[in-house]
């Protein structure tokens, strides 16, 4: 029964990270391909680390050692690191290419180019 949990969480992992990357491909502008990429792939390696968690504490219950306890622990500090960088990350690059001059595709009003000019408050 783990197993199957522990297959299924690997395959919304799989699922959610080939949509980051098929929005790669298919979104028009950076922002879009950004937004596509970065929630997808954060959602994809959470159920990624989840199922390394649970084959861990699987592990560890049936042969007591202690590396898959390190295991799981490693794997939820890597989440973590990963849950604060990637949307910090994505905010960066958001505005270098904003400000770069890269403007949205379709977007009918640019509140923060208007909230750049003093326009908008």
């Amino acid at each position: 029964m783990i197993e199957i949990i522990i297959y299924a969480f690997l395959a919304v992992s799989i699922t959610f990270n080939i949509l980051g990357s098929l929005s790669l491909h298919r979104f028009p502008d950076v922002y879009t391909r950004l937004h596509g990429a970065t929630k997808c792939t954060t959602f994809g390696t959470i159920f990624a680390v989840f199922a390394v968690v649970l084959h861990s504490i699987w592990q560890l219950r049936e042969t007591n050692d202690p590396k898959y306890l390190q295991m799981a622990l490693h794997s939820m500090v890597a989440l973590i690191a990963l849950m604060l960088t990637n949307p910090t990350g994505a905010h960066a690059i958001a505005k270098a290419a904003h400000l770069s001059g890269s403007k949205p595709a379709k977007a009918v009003i640019d509140a923060y180019e208007l909230r750049a000019r003093g326009e908008v408050q």
